[in-house]
């Protein structure tokens, strides 16, 4: 494939900054640098265009490193939460990528930040919080807390409810058996106090003897 040189005017991310040299496949400069004015051909006149590209390069590098600088400082105090579905014993379904926090940043903190510049060694897999690297630039990096939550709550262990279940158990007997006390002790005492409460005797008048 046949190649050619040609001079950045642009930053393409894996290619180079504005004022590299590089060499491009002649189909893709051709194509695509040179239609959208990212490159310009290698000759005596671009050539000289250099030193403003270069001086335009070193001030946008300068404007980024300052703006990352400060964002590193502000996003260590944040914590960044990312909802998503779990199992009841908080296993996740899926994992929390690179995008989806990213796309948390943005939403509660108004930060856009290039998915590309927050490294996980792995996906996150599991709820709570965790410590998550940022490459912000060259010469920056940082860390910004993620917590993981779950959509729904995550259920109580099985063994804790039959637990609580089983302490609750001997404080309904006792109250039972204290109850069937009561009644046993009720119903001794009411044949003696029906007996004590009988109405008294009513003597009646003798009747007067017949007249002789």
């Amino acid at each position: 494939m046949a190649k050619t040189e040609v001079i950045l005017t642009h930053n393409i991310v894996g290619l180079g900054g504005e004022s590299d040299n590089v060499r491009v496949a002649a189909g893709y400069a051709r194509n695509y640098l040179f239609p959208q004015r990212f490159a310009v051909p290698v000759t005596s006149a671009n050539k000289r265009q250099l030193e403003s590209l270069k001086q335009r390069r070193a001030e946008r590098e300068a404007h980024e490193f300052n703006t990352m600088t400060e964002l590193a400082k502000g996003i260590t105090k944040l914590i960044c939460v990312v909802k998503v579905k779990a199992g009841d014993d908080g296993k996740l379904f899926g994992s929390v990528t690179a995008g989806m926090i990213a796309d948390e940043l943005k939403h509660q903190f108004d930060i856009a930040l290039d998915k590309r510049k927050i490294h996980l060694e792995h996906a996150l897999r599991s709820l709570g919080e965790h410590e998550v690297e940022l490459h912000l630039h060259a010469e920056v990096k940082s860390t910004l807390k993620v917590r993981v939550e779950s959509l729904t709550p995550v259920a109580a262990p099985v063994e804790t409810a039959a637990a609580d279940a089983k302490a609750e158990k001997p404080h309904t007997e006792k109250r039972g058996k204290k109850h069937e006390a009561e009644k046993i002790e009720t119903a001794e005492a009411s044949p003696k106090a029906a007996k004590s409460e009988k109405a008294p005797k009513i003597h009646k008048p003798e009747k007067k003897a017949k007249a002789e």
